[in-house]
Order: C-alpha cells, then sequence, then structure tokens
C-alpha cells in the first residue's frame, strides 16, 4: 500500500511539474525550498518562541558504546511547535519532497526504491551508516 501511495505521488509530480522542467530548476528549486524550511524553523525559535535552541557540546562518557550513544546525544531543541509554526514547516517539507521527487522523475529514479535503499542501508549498518 506504502508504494502505491509513493508512486501515486511520483506519478502526481510529473504530471505538474511544468514551470521549473529544466533540471537546473529544479536543482535550484531544491536549494530553494531547502533554504525556506530551514527559515520556517528558525522563525519558530526568533519570530514565535515555540521551540527554543538550546546547543551545546554534545557529552558522551569516555566508555559509552556506539549502541548507547544515542543516549547522551541531544537535538538541543526544546518545546514544542505550534500549530502555526507546525503546519508551515510541514508545508515547507512537502515542497522540498516535490522537488527531490521531480529530480528523481527527470534523472529516471524511483523515489519509493530509494526510500527502501536506505531504510536496508539503515538496518544493514545500524549506527556505522553515517560513518
Amino acid at each position: 500500500m506504502k508504494d502505491i501511495i509513493v508512486d501515486d505521488l511520483q506519478n502526481t509530480v510529473e504530471e505538474f511539474l511544468i514551470r521549473h522542467k529544466s533540471i537546473l530548476d529544479i536543482m535550484t528549486k531544491i536549494q530553494e525550498s531547502s533554504a525556506r524550511l530551514n527559515r520556517a524553523v528558525a522563525k519558530s525559535v526568533t519570530e514565535c518562541g515555540c521551540i527554543k535552541i538550546n546547543a551545546s557540546k554534545q557529552q558522551i562518557p569516555p566508555e559509552t558504546s556506539l549502541k548507547e550513544a544515542h543516549k547522551f546525544i541531544k537535538s538541543h531543541v526544546e518545546g514544542k511547535l505550534c500549530e502555526n509554526c507546525k503546519e508551515v514547516i510541514e508545508a515547507e517539507l512537502a515542497n522540498n519532497i516535490f522537488y527531490l521527487i521531480a529530480l528523481c522523475n527527470e534523472l529516471d529514479l524511483n523515489f519509493y526504491d530509494i526510500l527502501l535503499q536506505k531504510n536496508k542501508e539503515l538496518h544493514t549498518l545500524g549506527v556505522f551508516n553515517m560513518f
């Protein structure tokens, strides 16, 4: 069922992407949508104040195993998004996904297959996947 939803989304993006069809447009729209997403998160902190960022060096005890390290790593985010900020950030995420799928379409890549591959990689490599 999930593959049908993702494939339907990929087909819909293909159908409705007209104005920014050039791969150059798509690549720059991904950058623009990422910047807008980052700005929306920043505004949640600086304008709304529903969340706060309290960042400092991550402190992991020296004898901690990689498997246990996640217990000590912090996101630095405090609070919870208000409904307005959540709505804005979800919209910006959706725009970013739209252009990522558009890039997949132009390069003849299947977005769902990419998701499956990444999921498999995460399960195979575990905590070592990002090293």
